[in-house]
């Protein structure tokens, strides 16, 4: 590499939101596209085999490999919390499942914002959401009312049934949560099968959608194994940039300073730096560049550029309460893999036909209800799995189980992202702050007595469910509080934590989280964006890759306005 090198475009951050700006903004031939990724090749076979998650979260050839701060809220534990560091990010480790959220969650997007353009839409309604998803999409079944063909991001079917997670199905109509045939309709209140992005058995991530079939272009650059360690920024901003959020800029973005094979080397973005990072990467960048909370700054002695108090606030998540139960008289994963002959048969089903087990994703059927009859739509969601185990990484119970976890798709718990010191190699202090309101905390066991209604309903009785955990002997709710901060862990969905928000008529925001525009332009910062999860000014309901595509989608096309 040159000592420095020039591009108009520096994108940090090969994930989900990096892969689709690459694709976007290389498409003009003029442009010159630097994509930065810390993770090597996306080459690996257990990327590419669906069940590989297995073995690539918690790997440090595939994962950052960061774990929380102590959480009281979760009786005080530490736990693992799995980023991408790979090409493809997150989406070459993730659940594959592809879920939009619900209409509900952009009208609180809009409202958020100001901006109209993230309400749900569709005929004679305002709103920009569900025409792109339907025009990044490539779905199973042909385009329709919901959905598009030919996009970029292949939507199929999962390619393996099981007959206990059918009876869960008819389990939880039987108390009212109705078979539906999809959740990305607006409304997700049913219970189905979740839709996968994989392509004919394997993982379709956002590499393989928008990234490697553009990679040939030769203005476009990647640097994988690199690092980027600060943010280059001068206080020479241009008039002509001195525009929206950027009204009162102090800085311009410059560039990236980068670590690579050992050295430092300085890149230099002529129009735009735009950070991919992700919730936690993005924020602990610019912190370490003297992008944050003054305070923080100051205490950790990196010099303020400009103090932004809402860098690293506002993390959200979902917090998963996983129940297990033994089954009897099924067929399940734990039944499947404790014996040889029919692990092989599985190795052999993928080889030959790309369907059976090894397909799965980490969770195979799904349900939404509301906790509340009250609220306008669904807070609750269930991931079933056909399997159980005492924790991620350790074996299989050796017995018949499932896993019905549930989780609060709009907790009020708030955390935050902060630098541990002042090198930028250091990872961050992830706190999240799980069930630290009464709401939550209430949510939590509303949602532990409605899985309990489900697994008592007559369709589960020939199986004969045995409550493992939390306990049948837990029935209080002081009990199952406790049980939800003993069993409670992440989907790794977090987000928030540079989050869009409104301005006032003098281009200054409305609340004091907010670090962006709805066009993710950094407040007072010009030439610099973010664009990855860390955006959302609240969490969809549900998972969080394909809203990720539908933020970033909308930047490319402001950057090329």
């Amino acid at each position: 590499m040159d000592p420095v090198a020039e591009f108009d475009f520096v994108i940090v951050g090969a994930g989900s939101a990096g892969c689709l700006l690459a694709n976007r903004l290389s498409a003009n031939p003029d442009h010159r596209v630097l994509v930065i990724e810390a993770g090597g090749a996306d080459n690996w076979f257990w990327i590419k085999v669906p069940v590989g998650y297995l073995y690539t979260i918690a790997n440090p050839r595939t994962d950052w490999c960061f774990t929380t701060e102590a959480d009281p809220g979760l009786a005080g534990r530490s736990i693992i919390y799995a980023r991408g560091r790979v090409i493809g990010g997150c989406s070459s480790i993730n659940a594959m499942i592809h879920m939009r959220g619900q209409a509900s969650d952009y009208e609180l997007w809009a409202h958020a914002t100001g901006d109209e353009r993230w309400l749900w839409g569709g005929p004679d309604r305002p709103g920009e959401t569900l025409a792109l998803y339907k025009e990044l999409e490539d779905y199973f079944g042909g385009a329709d009312d919901w959905h598009g063909a030919g996009g970029e991001i292949r939507v199929e079917r999962p390619r393996v049934r099981w007959k206990i997670l059918d009876a869960w199905q008819a389990a939880a109509a039987q108390v009212g949560i109705a078979p539906i045939d999809e959740f990305n309709r607006g409304d997700n209140a049913g219970s189905a099968y979740f839709h996968v992005n994989q392509r004919r058995g394997r993982r379709w991530s956002m590499a393989d959608a928008f990234l490697h079939p553009v990679s040939h272009r030769p203005n476009l650059t990647i640097y994988t194994d690199t690092q980027a360690v600060r943010l280059l920024m001068d206080d020479q901003v241009r008039e002509d940039q001195r525009r929206g959020a950027w009204t009162t800029a102090q800085h311009r973005a410059t560039g990236v300073r980068l670590l690579k094979d050992g050295q430092t080397v300085d890149v230099r973005a002529r129009r735009e730096v735009i950070l991919s990072a992700g919730a936690i990467g993005s924020p602990h960048l610019m912190q370490a560049s003297g992008l944050g909370p003054a305070g923080l700054l100051t205490e950790y002695h990196v010099p303020v550029a400009v103090d932004l108090p809402g860098v690293g606030e506002n993390l959200q998540d979902h917090l998963q309460l996983r129940t297990v139960y033994r089954v009897r008289g099924a067929r399940t994963v734990n039944t499947l893999y404790r014996n040889w002959i029919t692990r092989a048969g599985m190795g052999l089903q993928y080889l030959l036909m790309r369907s059976g087990p090894m397909t799965m994703p980490p969770s195979t059927l799904g349900a939404f209800a509301k906790s509340d009859p009250t609220l306008a739509s669904a807070d609750l969601e269930w991931h079933v799995q056909p399997l159980s185990l005492a924790k991620f990484g350790e074996p299989l119970h050796p017995f018949g189980a499932i896993t019905p976890s549930v989780c609060n798709l709009r907790p009020s718990s708030r955390g935050h992202v902060r630098i541990a010191d002042a090198d930028p190699l250091t990872h961050p202090k992830i706190s999240c702050n799980y069930l630290s309101t009464d709401a939550d905390r209430d949510v939590a066991v509303r949602g532990l007595r409605m899985t309990r209604q489900i697994m008592a309903a007559p369709s589960l009785a020939p199986y004969h469910p045995e409550e493992m955990l939390p306990g049948p002997e837990l029935s209080s709710d002081d009990d199952l509080q406790q049980a939800a901060r003993e069993l409670g862990t992440t989907i790794f969905h977090p987000v928030g934590t540079c989050a869009m928000g409104a301005f006032d008529p003098h281009g200054r925001p409305r609340s004091a989280t907010t670090v962006l525009d709805t066009d993710c332009r950094v407040y007072r910062v010009a030439g610099l964006r973010v664009v990855d999860a860390s955006a959302m000014p609240t969490i969809t309901s549900g998972n969080t890759n394909a809203p990720v595509m539908l933020i970033a989608e909308r930047a490319a096309r402001a950057i090329l306005r």
